[in-house]
């Protein structure tokens, strides 16, 4: 009978696909209760000058990039999330039992592709919600829970790659 450390280090952390599904729920209730309790850019003010609610669609990528495009951008975006989840997945299953950060950022980065991956294939387009703005002035394009766990995710990444080695850890050129 294998130990359950030869099973854990056969796994690595995928474990955490816990946190990814967790991801993709609440990112798709609160897109499903925004959609259908908001009209397309009807806004809810909850910090007024700062932070509203509001329903919106992206057709394109991050800031809406590619968005005016004939609707081929939609199976490309799919396409580059498919391959992105599968490499995190791999990158997850090869991680050691130290690396919960890096598995966090991980499964944070994972669970928001995937949940913008269905709304891209389901819908055609991701469901926004959040905006955030400075009066009416200054608008930051509008975001959902997908895109705040990716960009969290990342942020982690970055930072993991800043963090000092152990002593006696190699260093790769």
């Amino acid at each position: 009978m294998p130990s359950a450390s030869n099973v854990a280090s056969r796994f690595g952390r995928l474990s955490w696909l816990w946190l990814s599904l967790l991801v993709l729920v609440i990112d798709q209730a609160s897109k499903f209760h925004f959609e259908n309790s908001l009209t397309m850019y009807q806004q809810i003010v909850v910090i007024p000058d700062y932070f509203s609610w509001t329903l919106a669609y992206n057709t394109g990528a991050a800031f809406s990039f590619l968005a005016d495009s004939s609707g081929w951008q939609r199976w490309l975006f799919a396409l580059i999330a498919v391959v992105v989840s599968g490499v995190l997945v791999v990158w997850l299953k090869r991680l050691g039992r130290d690396e919960t950060w890096l598995a966090v950022a991980l499964a944070l980065v994972l669970g928001g592709a995937l949940g913008n991956l269905y709304d891209r294939i389901a819908l055609g387009h991701v469901i926004d919600f959040i905006l955030v703005h400075w009066q009416n002035r200054w608008y930051f394009p509008a975001f959902n829970f997908a895109d705040s766990a990716i960009t969290v995710g990342a942020v982690m990444l970055a930072l993991d790659m800043f963090k000092s080695k152990k002593p006696g850890e190699a260093v790769h050129d």
